[in-house]
């Protein structure tokens, strides 16, 4: 399931679909003004926190004038993005990508700028998270895109449901729950003995961040499927098993069940990237406030879930200036006031050590300092799990509603074989 942005105050992302897709299948850049200033097109989907900025961009740079191309969700950015890299023209001149799509883009390298060659030179590598960047380094190591955020993994809970349970339910003391699989499993199971209500809102919810944290996904380094010999069948076991168990509360995520069913309290935990928290705050209402709570642990040590990029494809009139607008757009500084306007969690080492991000709270969570929180989860990211062309297809079109047919009922071996067929026929 592609991720959604959201803010830690309120859900942005649900409700975004009112920006017009017209807008963002325009023209690409037209160049140069009439009173002689460069002109350049971003385009974007969802929240970016750039309006802001690009007045601020603007104001620096009198000779630049920018227009933002803002679609509301990320499929019909992407479908354009795709549509006129095929036409071979009408792009604007910075592209936003997200790492759903990331592998399609890759696929297509040759159609960006290496940002190595045309960005600033002052831009070097490590203003990143290595792990972010390796993610978008071709195999001949070019760089086709600078990152803007990210979506770091921890783990998000009910304290008053968990105390139901006479589980323990402070930040530290859920830590040896959400050490490993295994623990969260057993937790779960102990908490549906104990209360007879699910631990998880869906099994794909649960399959999709095990999947990513494995050294191998759906394809090897050579573009090769190996979905029957990685982990994802061993991963598969434990998850069907859970769901067995009860533990699933079989809610397909962003439908307007799973929305409901935070004010519900249909389920007791959920895995927790960074931008969850306005996702909960929004659905699950001021009525539970300060019963969610959020802890600096997630089951395998740590995870990324969603995140961006800003690229330039080569179609544009001025690479140049649109490199160096994506790569001011992406410094620590300007991703934390990105940060701050609607909660896009920066991917920049110097963002992460910052007095302005450590310290931000959310009320919604206890008084949480979230900002710290999630800066340790971003730090324990080893590695970027690589992607073949074909892995977003797999992900949300074979697998996905595999779980959800084992939750309605086909047997976990029936639906794993559906699993691979389907996997090889998208491979093709």
């Amino acid at each position: 399931m592609r991720y959604r942005r959201a803010g830690l105050a309120k859900v942005l992302a649900c409700t975004a679909v009112l920006a017009a897709v017209a807008t963002a299948c325009g023209s690409g850049g037209s160049g140069t003004s009439p009173d002689g200033k460069v002109e350049l097109t971003i385009a974007t989907f969802n929240e970016f926190g750039y309006e802001e900025l690009l007045k601020e961009y603007e104001a620096a740079n009198p000779n630049v004038k920018v227009t933002q191309r803002k679609t509301g969700q990320g499929a019909p950015h992407h479908q354009n993005l795709f549509t006129k890299l095929g036409a071979g023209s009408g792009l604007a001149d910075v592209e936003a990508v997200e790492e759903g799509f990331l592998s399609q883009v890759m696929a297509k390298s040759g159609q960006f700028e290496d940002l190595k060659e045309i960005g600033p030179k002052d831009v070097r590598e490590d203003r990143w998270l290595q792990w972010k960047v390796d993610a978008v380094t071709t195999k001949d190591n070019k760089l086709i895109g600078y990152g803007t955020d990210i979506g770091p993994l921890a783990m998000c809970y009910r304290k008053d449901l968990l105390e139901a349970a006479k589980l323990p339910s402070d930040p530290e003391g859920v830590k040896a729950l959400f050490a490993t699989w295994d623990s969260y499993f057993s937790a779960g199971d102990a908490y549906v003995k104990a209360t007879g209500k699910p631990w998880f809102d869906s099994a794909a919810q649960i399959f999709n961040p095990m999947h990513n944290q494995a050294g191998t996904g759906y394809f090897d380094r050579d573009d090769k499927l190996v979905i029957e010999t990685n982990d994802d069948k061993k991963i598969w076991d434990q998850v069907t098993a859970a769901v067995a168990g009860g533990q699933s509360a079989k809610l397909a995520a962003w439908s307007p069940e799973w929305e409901t069913g935070f004010k519900e309290s249909a389920f007791a935990t959920k895995t927790c990237p960074s931008w969850m928290l306005g996702v909960i705050e929004g659905n699950a209402g001021p009525d539970h406030k300060g019963k969610w709570a959020v802890t600096a642990a997630f089951p395998g040590g740590g995870g990324n879930w969603g995140g961006s990029y800003l690229t330039v494809p080569k179609q544009g009139k001025n690479k140049a200036e649109a490199a160096k607008l994506a790569a001011w757009l992406t410094a620590p500084e300007q991703q934390i006031k990105a940060f701050k306007a609607k909660g896009t969690f920066p991917s920049q080492t110097n963002a992460l050590i910052s007095p302005e991000l450590l310290n931000q709270t959310s009320e919604y969570f206890g008084g949480e300092k979230v900002g710290l929180l999630f800066a340790e989860q971003a730090n324990k990211v080893a590695a970027a799990q690589y992607k073949g062309p074909q892995d977003g297809e797999i992900q949300d079109n074979v697998v996905s509603p595999a779980l959800t047919s084992v939750e309605q009922g086909t047997s976990p071996d029936e639906a794993w074989s559906k699993v691979i067929e389907g996997a090889k026929k998208a491979a093709k």
